[in-house]
């Protein structure tokens, strides 16, 4: 029983350990994939479709975007002139972008 414990934790830690991403590694895959996939409408969070709906942090509280959930979601599915981008980049890309979004805008792009 013992061992059978020991080896479920274990193989629970080496899927652990493969399936971490270092922030370092994941902010460089969030900044490449905006930049091949939004920076065209989003360059340095601007918005060339819509100038009053920038990236910027007062801008995505002020249109209730300010969460990872909310950018994955329009990312997701897009909205109004923003393409849907499912199916283009998967989850894991999707979640990265949002990510990237969201501290970018923290830093003032």
């Amino acid at each position: 029983m013992l061992k059978k414990l020991l080896s479920a934790i274990l193989v629970s830690l080496v899927l652990l350990a493969f399936s971490w991403q270092s922030p370092v590694m994941a902010d460089a895959a969030g900044s490449g994939l905006f930049q091949a996939n939004c920076a065209s409408c989003h360059m340095g969070g601007k918005n060339i479709i819509n100038p009053a709906k920038t990236l910027n942090k007062g801008d995505l509280e002020k249109y209730g975007m300010n969460s990872f959930e909310a950018i994955v979601t329009q990312v997701t599915n897009g909205k109004a002139a923003m393409p849907s981008f499912k199916g283009r980049l998967n989850d894991k890309q999707i979640e990265d972008v949002a990510a990237y979004v969201l501290k970018q805008s923290e830093a003032g792009w």
